[in-house]
């Protein structure tokens, strides 16, 4: 990531805990980068260790394309270029990007929301009623990047994005005039370093629930990474607006002692049990979406009792409501009239719970439901069937899988999920990579058959995505429901180590517009599609 101008060597390095007092070559510095690939002459390249390659063979690749120094966490020698070894590469990779763009953070009210389910909701939440009183507000979520009016893609498969990406969006909105930002941090960014020196003045959690444990090793491991950003909360230095500092916790969660004992600053929790500090009370689920009371105290320790009614779907979307609310009112004392107006007018986040219809063609007439979800956990999958039950009377078919080359465990688990909670299940692909389609749909498959599913009767496998969306249509009775989950607002699916273009909400409504006969798009291709019916979108 480049800057306008560029920031002499000496200033970047004395960020760094190995080098407070060295004597550094002042050589200009243009950009911080982690891929060799992205240098150009005078970029600060640091090498990174870990994960499927290790960036100190690219030192030689980096130095060629006209890098200005190299650092690193091995002892390298006779180098070219000055080169810096550091104890953790990504620790310095965060602090230098940082410093690049003069610690944007610093200038900001940073609100960070983690969790294994709902960060994207809750993040956009928050960002709709801050927004609506006015402030200037900025988000940075898996989905996207928000700078005002303008939208930044944050792509196709991803996670936090690396820090250098993170703390250049952080500059641009500093330099937009932004005062607040919401960051959704998740557990690999967390645990990678990547949001290290975003300095958080707010931490914001939804869930901790069974999720990664290919990449953290376990359930301990993960959950420790999420707990990063409420230690965080009390090393944030002091900023020259003077933030209010707090950790919102759900208190049903079952982690939430364990973050409560760790975050040394003010606390409010929220949920649904009475022991919250903020709960929900009279709570409706309508057809219009969610209506209830969040009733509770503020940080100042000032009663509330205020309306919400909200467009989104389920109890989880309650709790995700009941964070946002802690937030802006509990914390940021932001007018409680704002606050209704923000959350009522966020009509959904993509592909989070989001209803298809083939809207077209008016005279046809879809007598079922249709959504698609980005569920792709037991407990995420667990919440969606749940709130598509209040949806429906009649069967509930639910499609989903389980990808490839991640946490294997939770395969049996969202297939015995499903064969409680839906009447129907269709097992199918979901970024299988370099493992064996039909090996993760035989895992799943015995999941629900430990349940009491019958094979061909209350669920099928069908490789190809685009098939079982279509046989899950084809199922659908007047007042029915399917449910797509796993994939959500993505773009793309994985087979091997190639991303074909997907779009589950696409392939939806071609698979409507097939049954209903109506007018519609083309059903993506994907290569387990093997009928003449797939063609390119």
């Amino acid at each position: 990531m480049t800057q306008s101008f560029p920031v002499l060597l000496p200033n970047l390095i004395r960020q760094l805990d190995e080098y407070p007092s060295s004597v550094v070559p002042l050589i200009p510095v243009t950009a911080v980068v982690l891929d060799s690939r992205q240098v150009k002459p005078g970029s600060l390249f640091v090498a990174l260790s870990g994960g499927s390659t290790d960036g100190h063979r690219y030192i030689p690749d980096a130095v060629q394309r006209g890098a200005s120094a190299v650092v690193g966490s091995h002892p390298l020698q006779e180098l070219p270029v000055p080169y810096f070894q550091v104890a953790d590469g990504r620790c310095a990779l965060a602090r230098l990007s940082a410093a690049f763009f003069d610690f944007p953070a610093r200038k900001l009210v940073m609100i960070g929301v983690t969790g294994t389910d709902g960060k994207t909701t809750t993040a956009n939440l928050i960002y709709q009623v801050l927004r609506m009183t006015g402030i200037p507000t900025g988000m940075i979520t898996t989905v996207n990047a928000m700078i005002g009016d303008l939208e930044l893609d944050t792509g196709f498969h991803v996670t936090t994005p690396e820090a250098p990406e993170i703390q250049h969006i952080l500059s641009q909105m500093e330099a937009a005039g932004l005062t607040h930002v919401i960051l959704e941090a998740t557990s690999h960014g967390l645990a990678q370093q990547r949001v290290a020196d975003c300095d958080f003045d707010i931490g914001v959690v939804t869930n901790i629930t069974h999720e990664h444990l290919d990449y953290h090793g376990s359930y301990e491991a993960y959950r420790s990474a999420k707990a990063r950003l409420f230690t965080s909360l009390a090393m944030t230095p002091p900023k020259f607006i003077n933030p209010p500092r707090a950790a919102v916790l759900n208190f049903d969660d079952r982690w939430y002692k364990y973050l409560a004992d760790l975050a040394q600053v003010p606390q409010i929790s929220y949920g649904l049990d009475k022991g919250a500090q903020v709960q929900a009370e009279e709570i409706e689920y309508l057809p219009d979406g969610l209506h209830f009371l969040a009733v509770g105290r503020d940080l100042q320790g000032q009663a509330f009792r205020l309306p919400i009614s909200s467009r989104l779907m389920g109890e989880f979307n309650v709790l995700n409501c009941l964070a946002a609310v802690v937030v802006t009112l509990g914390v940021l004392g932001v007018d409680p009239e704002a606050i209704q107006r923000g959350i009522a007018g966020l009509l959904g986040v993509p592909g989070r719970m989001e209803v298809i219809e083939l809207k077209s063609e008016p005279r046809i007439t879809q007598d079922f439901t249709a959504i698609v979800d980005f569920a792709h956990t037991p407990n995420a999958l667990y919440c969606s069937l749940k709130a598509a039950r209040h949806l429906t009377t009649g069967n509930l078919i639910a499609v989903f899988g389980s990808a490839g080359l991640r946490d294997r465990l939770k395969r049996r688990m969202m297939a015995k999920v499903s064969a409680k909670m839906a009447n129907l299940t269709i097992l199918t692909a979901e970024d299988p990579r370099t493992e064996s389609l039909d090996g993760i749909l035989d895992e799943m498959a015995d999941g629900l058959r430990l349940e009491g599913g019958v094979e061909g009767q209350t669920f099928w496998r069908i490789p190809d995505r685009s098939e079982a969306i279509r046989h899950a249509v084809r199922l659908a009775n007047p007042g029915d429901l399917v449910i797509v989950c796993g994939k959500g607002h993505e773009q793309s699916m994985c087979f091997g180590n190639t991303e074909y273009p997907w779009d589950d909400r696409l392939a939806m409504r071609a698979a409507l517009a097939e049954r209903l006969g109506a007018p519609g798009p083309a059903m993506p291709f994907l290569p387990t599609n093997t009928s003449e019916r797939g063609g390119q979108a």
